[in-house]
């Protein structure tokens, strides 16, 4: 029992100090992410229901790649010149609209245009929430700040790709769009009910902006884009579990979509369950490079796994596990170097550009990867990405040298 107890204990010591503003922001997330069934099964739609090649899919996909990219651009400049509320605000309204105006389409060049669309909308959202997490955050605390954001993201796939298999399986893929967009509906609400804009709050900003040193721009700091560029190679490897990871399980492993759900769901439940406590465990070790490369080579294990030629779900799980505890030792320490980097004045700027770095994850990830799958085949696509996940881990090293040298 007192083992339980202890457990327990490290949980609370583990989601205590952070302020009310962080639980609501995290809150928002989660019923945002809950709904977010679309994308994990993006893939599967559009090869199975609407009968689209590799190619053609890959291409859509990309376009939701090239859609994040502009759309983080233009959020982190509005967020460095407007209040993150109205941006966060405008952003979930319109991205229900996108989703409910999906439902309706039947042409490739129309779909390849809506997804575009809602990606850019969507993703404007993204630097506007991590500038107002760190506004609210401290920086002794603002690691995990963001592991509790990541933390109800995680909580909220963990409940939609399981929800979203049933959904697909037994109502069909209009139900997955309806669904997405409501709860975007209602996360927009929560944000306006419990966490309204306040007129003194841009006056506060603006006072704290000008008593400290202006930032050198985003696009001028060779060693953060350097950064950026490592990220966006880390974002190919890891983003492929919504895209080819999925679409090789159904098509060649045999997986229906209620078992490809629930592997999807594993990876949320492992980060739920696990990362707060890792990352307070670990926020005191002043060595982010170091835990972001070892977070790249267990990627890099991961892969292997999905070069087994026995097909069952073990070797699915095991790949699920590594690439969870990737992102626990990864991402929280990436985008908190990212956000930490900047003062207040360019904040919006610099996660605009780690967002973007994403972005360009989602654009030549599934289109390059699902192109190289139909050429070369899957065996072949999963050793490439193990290879890189392992050149990732060394040159997250070799930046870390030459940052702090």
């Amino acid at each position: 029992m007192k083992y339980i107890y202890k457990l327990l204990d490290i949980y609370k010591d583990a989601f205590s100090g952070l302020s009310r503003e962080i639980w609501l922001l995290s809150l928002t997330m989660f019923i945002n992410r809950a709904g977010a069934m679309v994308i994990p099964f993006m893939s599967i739609y559009l090869t199975t229901t609407r009968g689209f090649s590799l190619t053609r899919t890959g291409w859509i996909m990309g376009a939701f790649g090239i859609g994040s990219i502009i759309g983080a651009f233009i959020g982190g400049m509005l967020a460095d010149r407007f209040n993150h509320y109205y941006i966060q605000v405008t952003s979930l309204f319109t991205t229900a609209a996108a989703l409910f105006i999906l439902i309706y389409m039947q042409d490739y060049y129309s779909i390849l245009v809506n997804v575009f669309c809602f990606a850019l909308i969507s993703d404007a959202l993204r630097p506007a929430n991590s500038v107002a997490i760190a506004h609210y955050s401290k920086p002794e605390n603002r690691t995990r700040s963001f592991s509790l954001m990541r933390f109800a993201i995680n909580l909220g796939f963990t409940v939609g790709p399981a929800i979203g298999g049933f959904v697909y399986g037994f109502w069909g893929y209009k139900w997955l769009f309806a669904i997405d967009a409501v709860t975007n509906i209602m996360a927009a609400i929560l944000l306006m009910i419990f966490l309204p804009f306040k007129k003194n709050d841009q006056k506060i900003i603006k006072e704290a902006e000008n008593r400290l040193p202006k930032s050198p721009s985003a696009y001028k700091d060779l060693p953060y884009i350097g950064f950026i560029i490592l990220v966006a190679l880390y974002g190919i490897c890891f983003f492929q579990i919504l895209s080819s990871v999925p679409l090789f399980l159904k098509s060649i492993w045999g997986y229906s979509e209620n078992t490809v759900g629930l592997i999807l769901a594993l990876n949320g439940a492992i980060v739920v369950l696990f990362e707060m406590p890792l990352v307070k465990r670990l926020e005191t070790i002043q060595k982010p490079m170091i835990l972001i490369a070892f977070g790249c080579l267990l990627m890099s294990i991961g892969y292997i796994f999905l070069l087994n030629w026995w097909v069952a779900i073990l070797p699915a799980v095991l790949f699920y596990i590594l690439v969870s505890f990737s992102e626990m030792f990864a991402m929280p320490f990436m985008i908190n170097f990212a956000v930490s980097r900047p003062n207040e004045d360019r904040r919006g700027q610099y996660m605009a550009l780690y967002s973007m770095g994403f972005g360009l994850a989602h654009v030549s990830g599934p289109l390059g990867s699902l192109w190289f799958a139909e050429h070369f085949g899957y065996t072949m696509l999963f050793a490439l990405l193990m290879s890189l996940s392992a050149v990732i881990s060394l040159l997250f090293l070799v930046l870390r040298s030459k940052l702090y040298n």
